[in-house]
């Protein structure tokens, strides 16, 4: 069997077939890098109609990046898959604090998720830095009552927490507050590779050299 080998043309490939499916909507080219880039992330185009970007939340993002702010996560798979190299260009970080200890002892003490904790205890250096949650939904929950009760203002909240227990209520409450720029997906959909295709997608607006 033939099939194409090189990563660039592979790429390319399936930006070319992901395109029609965002030819009808009212897409700026920023937001169609980023539609795109979920969608191939997926492997799914039934993305295109669930994705939603709050209006300054692609410029909010990358203001944050081009100031150096850090980048805090709710699990590893998130901090993994981000660009740490296009970032460090940035002087900015990525941080994960689910498996350290203070976070662990937090969650067991509280009877709450590791994630929550972790972003309980991350509380005011997530002001003007770039919060990327892909798996927790606590997680998002606990940065938004930061926001709501604490008045710790991330610079944007990319919240795409999976699955069926709070997902898709945890996303319907960032998508309804009018604080903090977001990106989301709607329902149960979502996870880390979402939430890494979203973070990196706007960071390749800024240097697509990914060295």
């Amino acid at each position: 069997m033939d099939f194409i080998k090189n990563p660039a043309q592979i790429e390319d490939r399936s930006m070319e077939i992901i395109a029609p499916y965002l030819s009808e909507m009212d897409l700026s080219f920023e937001e169609k890098k980023i539609f795109s880039r979920i969608i191939h992330a997926a492997g799914d185009v039934d993305y295109a109609p669930i994705i939603k970007i709050s209006p300054a939340a692609i410029d909010a993002a990358k203001a944050a990046i081009l100031r150096g702010e850090n980048i805090f996560t709710d699990v590893e798979m998130v901090r993994t898959g981000i660009n740490k190299r296009t970032l460090k260009k940035f002087g900015g970080e990525i941080f994960c604090k689910v498996a350290e200890e203070d976070a662990k002892e937090l969650a067991a003490r509280e009877n709450i998720t590791r994630s929550m904790a972790a972003m309980r205890l991350f509380g005011k250096k997530l002001n003007g830095a770039i919060v990327a949650i892909g798996n927790a939904p606590t997680a998002l929950f606990e940065v938004l009552r930061l926001v709501r009760e604490e008045k710790i203002f991330p610079a944007v909240i990319i919240g795409v927490p999976v699955g069926f227990v709070g997902a898709a209520d945890s996303k319907a409450e960032l998508a309804a507050q009018n604080k903090i720029p977001f990106i989301t997906v709607s329902g149960t959909k979502g996870g880390s590779s979402i939430a890494v295709a979203a973070v990196n997608a706007i960071m390749y607006l800024l240097d697509n050299s990914r060295n």
